[in-house]
């Protein structure tokens, strides 16, 4: 009898690149692999979508769409190429107007794109609809999405086979037209017996002959075992990376699953393991020169109680190393039980992944509940769709206080469409003020990374990719004494405490402000005079990260709930408000600043 064949789906130049080096890659690195994973036999790809999208634009000065172009052009015309969306948010950094959520499907299409995996973290199904939709008019596959994971010890109310089961039925009766249905565990923490559970009851409810799929990772130490336990339920397709990127906070290695199904009656994608070897030893040596952070290649115990998504994590430790606090992530780890029992069980899987690390940290660093992140008190609050559950009515009490918000019952999409800061006409009007080009291309970089998409098309992109023989070079100028360091904020420790320190050139004023207090009176150098301590409200950075946008200047009027500043912080936006009303004093951080937690960016008269 023949063997099932199970359709294949390389995860590597996506989601391995995103969970191993939070995306950044460059394309002229690792083309020679792609082309060496085509001659291998493999023809569907993960090429793009998510959060790799922006990190093109964010860290490698690289267009995604010219890389999505070159990508088709080596696999041919044939090759089942698939991006990943996250339903109303598309690719973007916040929910998408209707004709943003357009915009992005017309633009994957022209761009070599077969298939779109739409999913959306809450499994909200209205979060779902229409951007399905778009997807199928502009004539690509339609990937539907159920997401999942496993709860926490000790919570309970949904991510059950049988919460799973109410989700897919909606989406079946929803009319959402689709070509192939995926279970997502971006997480990795869905116990195998659940797996079988699920994809067995999804056999039975489903149309003869529909395609459905599981998608995990190995964070937890469980995808093999989910693997099979989807194959023995009737699974069609799996998806799988290739060492250097599989394996860890990655998807298992395609030579693993191999060796794990022998003997099973299962046709991997009629892959053959010596073709492998060789496209394996090919991606090997186009990475042999980028940072793995120790973190990519494990897998941890500690992960169902988080959970945290490999693609999130890695990002999350980079930036926390890069920070100084890379030693409080089992605390924050452990926080997330709590911070994911009140916030509704939404899946823990970008955006929502994030929501959870932000106010995971945030309770670590100030407290627990003193300070409410933004998206996750937007999410609370119903801004981003329904969660599975309520959320924990104390918990929404705290995040409307905290962000003056009101919760609200009222669609995603419906609150974009109302908001004109998310039209197609407003970034076309932004490009007019930044002369840049009017393109349809241009408008959704612009619309999907907002300033650091306009930066990149000004050719002012920042180049961010952690090289171990451009580290080696930085190690070896330290050594000798030389600096790198040009005009900016920088932070330093001196006897244990942290300060900001404004660098510049000749005999320009600069200021030494202590991160958890006043400005000093230390001068840098006998040259360069310290300026006056500006005397009122000192308005410090909530998280570690970088300044993506300045908004008030000084001078300006701010109401109490203005936002004054906007931090980068582990892939999301974070507004720094005003405490009261008043007038802004001075700003002390320029765009661009890398800040820590608890530094003073404003202070307000």
């Amino acid at each position: 009898m023949a063997k099932k064949f199970i359709d294949v789906m390389d995860t590597t130049f996506r989601d391995g690149f995103q969970s191993v080096f939070g995306g950044r890659v460059l394309m002229n690195d690792f083309f020679p692999a792609v082309d060496a994973a085509k001659n291998a036999g493999i023809t569907h790809f993960e090429f793009g979508g998510g959060a790799r999208f922006q990190s093109l634009y964010f860290y490698l000065r690289e267009d995604a769409f010219e890389m999505m172009d070159k990508f088709r052009s080596i696999v041919g015309p044939d090759a089942n190429l698939q991006t990943l969306a996250r339903g109303v948010n598309t690719v973007m950094l916040d929910t998408g107007s209707k004709d943003l959520i357009d915009l992005h499907a017309k633009m994957f299409k022209k761009h070599g794109t077969t298939t779109i995996r739409n999913f959306d973290a809450l499994n909200d199904i209205e979060n779902l609809r229409y951007s399905g939709e778009r997807i199928v008019h502009h004539g690509l596959k339609h990937e539907v999405v159920v997401t999942m994971m496993d709860l926490p010890p000790g919570c309970h109310g949904a991510h059950t086979a049988e919460f799973y089961e109410k989700i897919l039925r909606e989406i079946l009766d929803s009319g959402i037209p689709y070509s192939s249905i995926c279970f997502k565990d971006a997480s990795g923490t869905s116990n195998p017996q659940k797996v079988f559970e699920t994809i067995t009851m999804a056999r039975k409810l489903v149309p003869e002959g529909t395609h459905l799929r599981l998608h995990t990772h190995e964070t937890a130490g469980v995808s093999v075992a989910g693997y099979i336990a989807a194959l023995e339920a009737g699974v069609d397709g799996i998806d799988m990376a290739a060492s250097p990127v599989s394996g860890g906070t990655s998807q298992p290695d395609i030579l693993t699953m191999i060796h794990a199904t022998k003997g099973m009656n299962y046709d991997l994608g009629g892959l053959e393991i010596n073709k492998i070897l060789t496209y394996e030893k090919v991606l090997q040596s186009c990475l042999a020169d980028y940072f793995m952070p120790p973190e990519a290649t494990m897998v941890s115990p500690l992960i169902p109680f988080s959970p945290m998504p490999g693609g999130a994590l890695t990002a999350n430790t980079q930036m926390m190393r890069d920070n100084g606090i890379l030693d409080k992530f089992p605390e924050v780890i452990a926080a997330m039980t709590e911070v994911v029992e009140k916030g509704g069980y939404g899946t823990s899987v970008t955006p929502v992944s994030q929501f959870y690390f932000q106010q995971a940290l945030n309770n670590v660093m100030q407290g627990p509940w003193n300070a409410i992140a933004p998206g996750y008190g937007r999410m609370v609050l119903g801004y981003f769709g329904k969660t599975p559950v309520a959320p924990d009515p104390e918990i929404v009490r705290i995040a409307s206080e905290k962000l003056g918000l009101p919760p609200t019952t009222e669609k995603a999409l419906d609150l974009a469409n109302a908001d004109e800061s998310k039209s197609v006409e407003t970034w076309i009007n932004r490009l007019k003020e930044e002369d840049v080009e009017i393109t349809e291309e241009n408008i959704f970089i612009a619309a999907a990374c907002q300033d650091k998409g306009i930066a990149f098309l000004k050719g002012k992109g920042e180049l961010n990719v952690r090289k171990i023989s451009e580290m080696k070079k930085l190690e070896t100028k330290t050594e000798q004494g030389e600096s790198n360091m040009g005009s900016g904020n920088y932070t330093v420790v001196v006897d244990g405490q942290k300060f900001s320190v404004q660098v510049a050139e000749g005999d320009a004023n600069i200021q030494v402000t202590a991160v958890n207090g006043e400005s000093t009176s230390t001068p840098a150098a006998p040259t360069a005079p310290v300026a006056a301590a500006v005397s009122g409200i000192n308005i410090k950075a909530l998280l570690p990260g970088s300044v993506w946008k300045i908004v008030a200047n000084p001078g300006q009027s701010v109401q109490e709930g203005d936002v004054i500043l906007i931090l980068e912080s582990m892939k999301m936006e974070i507004d720094i408000i005003a405490p009261k009303g008043g007038v802004v004093k001075s700003i002390n951080v320029a765009t661009n600043d890398k800040v820590v937690e608890g530094q003073i960016v404003a202070v307000l008269g």
